[in-house]
């Protein structure tokens, strides 16, 4: 088993008492509740609870529940998580060391597995070391020695083309998903019941994830590697070129690490495992977070006038002329959020869409019909709305989080920057002046015709037979 990496439940049966402890990050999602005769609930979905128990709420990472102390209790508490400013010098090849013994640990599999690759700094790095290291692994033996990885975007999309180009680097047979605005419109009520949250950004970055999941499951594949956490470890949501020091911009990362269980983590377990497939994430590998969150954030401030770009101590570390990892333009490409990455015209359908459903008067009375966490947009209403239909009790609509955020940046960092009150957008679009491709900063961003609804399902077929036999496409 993967150190800190499940959750688990101990039960002695001399006496029925239980431990029940969560992973360390929170990777897998995890819920505890209590019902009207004192019973305690543990499930990893809001499903399991929200019909049997008077109370329920998220089961903090990190922490252990005694049925004989009836209390939580941290078991995980890193140096990191006190937020004080690291000082560690800053060793590239330390990081990377570490870095692929975590991709690594997680090649020990004896089902047919794969690599999400968007095309981003973050999943190639991973496809690149896990396409290094197959070879002699007990899973090349039983399933081949060729990497397959797995892409989903709209046509001609960004990652579609930046995923597609990294796979021919590689070698890897490479497994290419289009979907339609429609198609994901269309499985909006799907994603929110499996997903369990009305966050937006959320709900924006599941939807082509969720439709990819039963792609690959169809497939055969039975477990992917993928690269959630990194933008949290290293500052890379493009709001980390605004943060005023290396101070904020440490404290920024510990906040969004504490808060990975319900956004990324949430999205990644939530929308594999809705389709039986398990998502593995070594950049949360509890030694790679510990080398990598010692590291004095000076050097991982953004610095433009020195050609620093966001997360620029990793791509520094795989920058190895003799042996490349990637393509030097694929290295240094600029963060892009998975919802935007799959096709900038798939959130602008989304707020088209949600406008036929939600009127001006009802946005007017949202402080009444939502008093916690209010909707502000008219695409948050029309995610409430389907929420509150599949879990209407208080203790569901508490599990997510709220308060105001500009391109994912927790509510704290939105203080970083006067402009960002005026649009806050979890889009990496919504950063003037440093997202390439960013909204107008005069105008509200232009919405686009939904497409017509098709299916485009061409792509390689996976066949699995017994082990000892290659994965065929």
């Amino acid at each position: 088993m993967l150190d800190g990496m499940f959750s688990f439940v101990l039960l002695d049966t001399r006496d029925n008492s239980f431990i029940v402890a969560r992973d360390a990050i929170g990777i897998t999602s995890l819920y505890i509740g209590w019902s009207l005769d004192g019973s305690v609930w543990i499930a990893s979905e809001l499903k399991g609870l929200n019909d049997d128990c008077e109370h329920f709420e998220s089961f903090p990472p990190g922490h252990l529940y005694s049925s004989k102390e009836g209390a939580l209790k941290r078991w995980y508490n890193p140096t990191w998580f006190s937020e004080a400013i690291p000082s560690a010098p800053y060793d590239p090849l330390a990081l990377r060391s570490a870095f692929e013994t975590a991709v690594i640990k997680r090649l020990m599999t004896d089902v047919p597995f794969g690599v999400l690759l968007s095309g981003g700094l973050d999943s190639s790095l991973v496809a690149s070391i896990t396409a290094r290291h197959l070879a002699g692994t007990k899973a090349a033996k039983q399933w081949g020695a060729q990497l397959h990885s797995f892409c989903v975007g709209l046509e001609g999309s960004p990652d579609l083309k930046a995923a597609k180009e990294v796979a021919d680097y590689l070698g890897t047979v490479h497994h290419e998903f289009h979907f339609t605005v429609q198609d994901g419109i269309d499985a909006i009520e799907d994603v929110i019941y499996h997903i369990e949250t009305y966050d937006v950004t959320t709900i924006r970055a599941s939807t082509p994830m969720f439709l990819m999941s039963r792609k690959i499951k169809s497939l055969g594949v039975k477990m992917v590697i993928s690269g959630e956490g990194s933008d949290e470890i290293f500052g890379g949501y493009l709001y980390f070129h605004k943060a005023p020091n290396k101070e904020e911009f440490h404290r920024e990362t510990c906040r969004k690490i504490k808060a990975l269980h319900q956004y990324d983590c949430l999205r990644a377990n939530k929308s594999t495992s809705a389709w039986g497939l398990e998502a593995r994430v070594p950049f949360l590998d509890k030694d790679f977070i510990n080398v990598a969150m010692a590291i004095d954030p000076e050097f991982k401030l953004i610095k433009k006038d020195q050609g620093r770009i966001e997360k620029w101590v990793l791509r520094k570390a795989f920058d190895d002329e003799e042996h490349p990892y990637l393509p030097k333009h694929i290295l240094y490409r600029q963060k892009e959020q998975f919802s935007d990455g799959v096709g900038y015209s798939w959130i602008d359908g989304l707020k088209s869409h949600a406008a036929l459903h939600v009127t001006d008067k009802m946005m007017l009375n949202a402080a009444r019909i939502f008093p916690h966490n209010t909707p502000t947009t008219k695409e948050a209403y029309y995610y409430r709305m389907i929420f509150e239909r599949f879990f209407p009790q208080n203790s569901a609509r508490n599990t997510v989080p709220g308060g105001p955020s500009v391109a994912c940046s927790t509510a704290t960092a939105v203080a970083w920057d006067a402009e960002w009150s005026k649009n806050l957008d979890p889009s990496g679009r919504a950063i003037f002046e440093v997202h390439q491709e960013a909204y107008d900063k005069q105008a509200a961003p232009v919405t686009s015709s939904i497409v017509p609804p098709e299916i485009i399902d061409n792509v390689p077929q996976m066949k699995v037979s017994t082990p000892g036999v290659a994965i065929l496409s």
